[in-house]
């Protein structure tokens, strides 16, 4: 049967991955509180109907830091997302680039910077955490200036890792040793398809940008010891600074959730922000992105671009924080689902999806432009 939502793209995904790799994209921090808020607050975002009105042209197009967009969706910088469908981050960026929606690599991606820069047509965006290690951090960053990339997304909300219960109930965050390796082993075996097709033919071994200083056969419990000794708890806003000075195209710093930090974030020249939690990842029990939005849009939306990510599931979703105050909307489970179903068809059609639903969202609230979308969208605003 062919997916008619993102939720039925989660169903087949859950069939066709090792169950460790399922609850590593579907889990959240802790309780998952905050990872339900992002999808419940949403829903409860009433659109205002409005008929009699010319829509018979709708326009979904718009443009994000220079670059035009066919639709105001961006693939949201998955980690790993390597394992879920074979050459997974590539696959997903033509789709992506394909559909006119823009896409922004892990630096946890299986595939690499030069990779996706010899197989696409167009720049894509880089997603950068603050290392310890600032050599490792200088070097991501000259290649991505390199390759083009058209904008730079620093991710701030991971000065320590919030704790995810249910990778260490899959055997993924376990304590390194033989029984964890053998339940992840057996989860795999119980996938024969998804083994041959990403575990063997894929290469997921690959770290992608991150090969060349930590080596090319890292097993999955290295490499998360690794990474996690690469948080750097002392990061503060000086860094930004120095790091708004080196890096020359657009800055995006994603993980805002208070007007304060918006408001510093565009006192320091920085070009976008992305109001997110993380898609309930790591604090648990802070508000939601569709709670936190207007507070931060009316604080500095005349002075960056603001673009919104956490529980979007349908191109209403999409519509509904930009009538809260995004420009646009990051998706992240929603094409890691996609992908791990049908590749890159699946993140292709998925991306029609999301198009359909929100032609049919701005048709009914009487707003034939993308552009125009704005809190008179809502209920109890005019």
């Amino acid at each position: 049967m062919p997916a008619a939502s993102v939720t039925d793209y989660r169903a087949v995904a859950r069939r066709r991955l090792p169950h460790f790799l399922f609850e590593y994209i579907d889990g959240g921090s802790y309780a998952e509180e905050t990872l339900r808020r992002n999808e419940a607050d949403l829903a409860t975002i009433a659109l205002r109907q409005r008929v009699l009105r010319d829509v018979s042209a709708i326009d979904l197009s718009t443009t994000v830091l220079g670059t035009p967009l066919a639709l105001p969706l961006l693939l949201a910088p998955v980690g790993l997302a390597g394992f879920y469908s074979r050459r997974a981050e590539l696959a997903a960026a033509r789709a992506a680039q394909a559909k006119g929606a823009a896409f922004c690599l892990s630096t946890m991606g299986i595939c690499g910077i030069e990779e996706l820069s010899r197989g696409l047509a167009a720049p894509f965006w880089f997603q950068l955490y603050v290392m310890r290690d600032r050599v490792i951090m200088r070097d991501l960053l000259a290649r991505a200036a390199a390759a083009g990339c058209s904008a730079l997304v620093l991710t701030v909300d991971l000065p320590v890792a919030g704790s995810r219960y249910r990778d260490f109930r899959s055997g993924l965050a376990a304590p390194p040793g033989p029984r964890s390796s053998l339940q992840r082993g057996l989860q795999m075996l119980a996938r024969p398809r998804w083994l041959y097709d990403v575990g063997l033919r894929g290469k997921p071994h690959s770290l992608g940008s991150l090969a060349r200083h930590f080596g090319d056969r890292a097993t999955l419990a290295e490499f998360f010891g690794w990474i996690a000794t690469q948080f750097d708890a002392s990061v503060d806003w000086k860094d930004l600074e120095a790091l708004r000075a080196e890096w020359r195209g657009p800055l995006v710093i994603k993980g805002i959730l208070d007007a304060d930090d918006a408001r510093l974030a565009a006192d320091l020249g920085v070009d976008a922000i992305v109001v997110s939690n993380h898609g309930g990842r790591q604090l648990d029990g802070v508000p939601s992105t569709a709670a936190a939005l207007p507070a931060i849009a009316e604080a500095v939306g005349d002075r960056l671009t603001i673009l919104a990510d956490g529980g979007v599931r349908s191109g209403l979703d999409v519509v509904r924080l930009m009538a809260l105050g995004a420009k646009a909307a990051l998706i992240g489970r929603p094409w890691a689902y996609a992908v791990a179903a049908g590749g890159e068809a699946g993140v292709a059609h998925m991306l029609d999806l999301f198009a359909a639903e929100m032609q049919v969202a701005l048709a009914l609230t009487g707003c034939p432009n993308a552009r125009d979308i704005d809190s008179t969208l809502l209920v109890g605003n005019r």
